[in-house]
């Protein structure tokens, strides 16, 4: 098995997740695109020492980007990535603003 944190890249962090963390306790990983549910799921309690619920998947395309370089368009595209949103049994819980002081 890999390690987590070669599983798990960085957490996401927007307005809506971070209302499903209060309301729901799922979170949201940007996570390796050749990952499957079953190495998320032991990735993240492996981590954060939690028992987790369900794993839902979802893989962002990336978009079409215009960039005007000196002389005329250049264009580019962003990252494909691939997000994973962690719903958590009920009484667990991950604190991902941990300083560690």
């Amino acid at each position: 098995m890999k390690h987590p944190e070669e599983i798990l890249r960085r957490p996401l962090l927007t307005e809506k997740v971070l209302m499903d963390q209060e309301l729901h306790g799922r979170y949201a990983f940007e996570v390796d695109r050749r990952a499957n549910k079953i190495e998320i799921r032991k990735a993240v309690e492996k981590k954060f020492n939690v028992k987790v619920k369900t794993v839902r998947t979802v893989v962002v395309k990336g978009k079409r980007k215009r960039m005007n370089v000196r002389r005329g368009m250049t264009f580019g595209r962003r990252a494909t990535i691939k997000k994973a949103i962690v719903t958590l049994a009920e009484d667990h819980s991950i604190d991902l603003f941990d300083t560690g002081a």
